[in-house]
C-alpha cells in the first residue's frame, strides 16, 4: 500500500465542474491529501491536521496541481516508425507504412509500447488509451526464435503500460477488408472476420477488469471504414455490448475517407457508423475531423464522445475537427496524440495547447473558440467521459483515483503567465500550463503511486526504452 501523501502550496485546478464551461473549483495556494490510492481532501491554505498526519510532504511552492492528463487515443507500435513518409496525407502513408507493420512481433511491440509510454508519463498523462490493429503472424519468418515473449501485441502493451505505471485502456484492433477486397490495407495483414472475433472476445476475458480503479479495460476496436467489413462492425458492436466493454475506432479523419464512405458505402461516415451500431454512450470516436452539423447533433443526441487529435490531424494534412460546435452541442470530447508515426511523439500536454490554437484557428469565433480551461477539460474530464471512467478520474475530488500532475509554472517561460508581472499577483496558472511551452513536470501521481518525480520517471529506465526501441526498429528496418 503507497503511504498517504500531501501535496501542499501550490494553486490547484480541480476540473470538477459538469461541462466544459464550468471548469469547477480553483485554489490559488492549496493542499489535496491522498491516501489509498484516492484523493481524500482537496483545498485552500492548509491542510487539516487530521488529514496531514504522517503523510509525505510534497512542497508545490510554485506549482499547479492538475488531474492527471488522459489520452484518448494512440498507436503506439508507430514509436518504431517516426519519421518516415512526412509529406504524405493519410492514404499515402499508410500505404507506405502498412508493408513495414507487417513485419512487426510483440517483442517489437513492448519496446515501442514501453517508449511511448514513459514518454507519455513524462508529459503528465496517468491514463492512455492505445487502438491496436495489427496481428501478423505470431514469430515472423522464425516463429521458434520468440517463441518465449508475450504471445500478441496486446498483452506485449499491457506489460509495459505495468512496467511504467499508467492506467491502461488497450483497445482491440482488427481489420478484415484487405486490398483484393477493396480496402486500403495489404491483403497478408489483415484477418479473418471469425478469428478477429474470436481473439478480440479472448483478450476481454483475459485482461479487461470491470472493477472499479482498475488499471486495465479492453474495449472492442475495429479499425475503420475502410479496412473492415459492415459484418465485422456490426458483430463487434454486438460482442462489446454483450461482455459491457467499450467501442471505439476511427472515423471521419480526411476528406478522402469521406469521399470513400458516400461514393463506395452511398453515406457519411457517421451515417454509416449510426447504420452499423456504432453511435452510443459506450462509443467513443477517433478525429471527426470531416462532420457536418446533422452528424454532430446526432452524436450529442446518442452521448458519443470523440477524441480529438490536433497535431496529428495537422501533420497529416487532414484537417480540423470542429470541436467548437461539438462541445456546444453537447459531444464530449477528449484528446488524442495519436500514433507516434502521425505526431513524432507529441507531448500531450502539448496537445492542450494545439487543441487551443487549432479550435482559434478554425472557427469563426476566433480568439474566443477555445479558452484555456477548456483545453484542460478536453484533456481530463473529456478524457474521462471518452473512456467510461467520469467518476473515477480527471478531476480532483474526494474519492476519486489519485491521478495526480504537479506542474511548475514558475520557470522563466511560465512565471509571468502564472503569477503576474513581477509576481505581484493577478497571473493564471491554468493559462501559463495551457499557453506556455509544455511545463516541466514536478509529479504525476498513479493510483497515489509515483510515476515520475522532479521531471524523472521513478517506474522504468528511460535510458533502457531507448537502447531498447532503437534496436527493435534496427530490427523491424532490416526485416528480421
Amino acid at each position: 500500500m503507497t503511504p498517504p501523501l500531501l501535496i501542499e502550496n501550490c494553486a490547484i485546478a480541480t476540473m470538477d465542474g459538469q461541462r466544459h464551461d464550468e471548469s469547477g473549483t480553483e485554489y490559488v495556494s492549496g493542499y489535496v491529501v491522498v491516501a489509498g490510492g484516492r484523493i481524500t481532501a482537496v483545498g485552500e491554505g492548509q491542510a487539516p491536521h487530521a488529514a496531514a498526519d504522517g503523510a509525505r510532504r510534497v512542497d508545490g511552492t510554485g506549482c499547479l496541481a492538475t488531474p492527471g492528463l488522459i489520452n484518448a487515443h494512440h498507436h503506439l507500435y508507430q514509436w518504431l516508425t517516426q519519421g518516415q513518409a512526412q509529406q504524405s496525407i493519410l492514404f499515402d502513408w499508410l500505404t507506405e507504412l502498412y508493408p513495414v507493420w507487417a513485419r512487426i512481433d510483440p517483442e517489437q511491440v513492448h519496446a515501442a509500447a514501453t517508449a511511448g509510454l514513459a514518454w507519455l508519463a513524462l508529459s503528465g498523462c496517468s491514463t492512455s488509451t492505445d487502438h491496436h490493429y495489427i496481428f501478423p503472424p505470431r514469430g515472423g519468418a522464425d516463429p521458434g526464435v520468440r517463441a518465449a515473449g508475450p504471445r500478441d501485441a496486446l498483452e506485449a502493451e499491457i506489460a509495459a503500460a505495468a512496467s511504467v505505471g499508467l492506467r491502461f485502456h488497450p483497445c482491440r484492433g482488427s481489420m478484415d477488408l484487405g486490398r483484393s477486397a477493396g480496402g486500403l490495407p495489404p491483403d497478408e495483414i489483415v484477418e479473418d472476420p471469425d478469428t478477429a472475433l474470436a481473439a478480440t472476445e479472448e483478450a476481454i476475458r483475459r485482461f479487461h477488469d470491470p472493477a472499479p480503479g482498475a488499471m486495465v479495460q479492453v474495449a472492442v476496436a475495429p479499425c475503420s471504414p475502410f479496412s473492415v467489413s459492415p459484418r465485422l462492425m456490426r458483430e463487434m458492436a454486438e460482442l462489446a455490448r454483450a461482455l459491457g466493454v467499450r467501442m471505439h475506432t476511427h472515423l471521419a479523419e480526411t476528406r478522402e475517407e469521406d469521399a470513400y464512405c458516400r461514393q463506395t458505402l452511398g453515406r457519411t461516415p457517421a451515417e454509416y457508423a449510426d447504420e452499423l451500431g456504432w453511435l452510443g454512450e459506450d462509443v467513443w470516436l477517433a478525429h471527426c475531423v470531416h462532420l457536418d452539423e446533422p452528424a454532430v447533433k446526432r452524436f450529442a443526441t446518442t452521448g458519443t464522445s470523440v477524441a480529438h487529435c490536433p497535431s496529428s490531424n495537422a501533420r497529416l494534412g487532414a484537417g480540423i475537427a470542429p470541436v467548437r460546435q461539438m462541445l456546444r452541442a453537447g459531444v464530449p470530447v477528449g484528446l488524442g496524440v495519436d500514433g507516434s508515426a502521425s505526431s513524432e511523439g507529441t507531448s500531450l500536454a502539448g496537445e492542450l495547447r494545439q487543441a487551443l490554437l487549432a479550435a482559434r484557428v478554425r472557427d469563426s469565433g476566433g480568439a474566443g473558440a477555445l479558452t484555456a480551461r477548456q483545453a484542460l477539460w478536453l484533456g481530463t474530464r473529456g478524457g474521462a467521459r471518452c473512456l467510461g471512467r467520469d467518476g473515477e478520474i480527471g478531476a480532483l475530488r474526494p474519492g476519486l483515483l489519485a491521478d495526480v500532475a504537479l506542474w511548475r509554472v514558475d520557470t522563466l517561460a511560465h512565471d509571468a503567465i502564472a503569477h503576474g508581472p513581477n509576481g505581484a499577483g493577478g497571473g493564471d496558472p491554468v493559462a501559463a500550463l495551457v499557453l506556455g511551452p509544455p511545463a516541466p513536470l514536478e509529479l504525476l501521481l498513479v493510483g497515489g503511486a509515483p510515476v515520475v518525480e522532479h521531471g524523472e520517471l521513478r517506474t522504468a529506465d528511460v535510458a533502457a526504452a531507448a537502447r531498447d526501441v532503437r534496436a527493435a526498429r534496427l530490427r523491424l528496418e532490416a526485416g528480421r
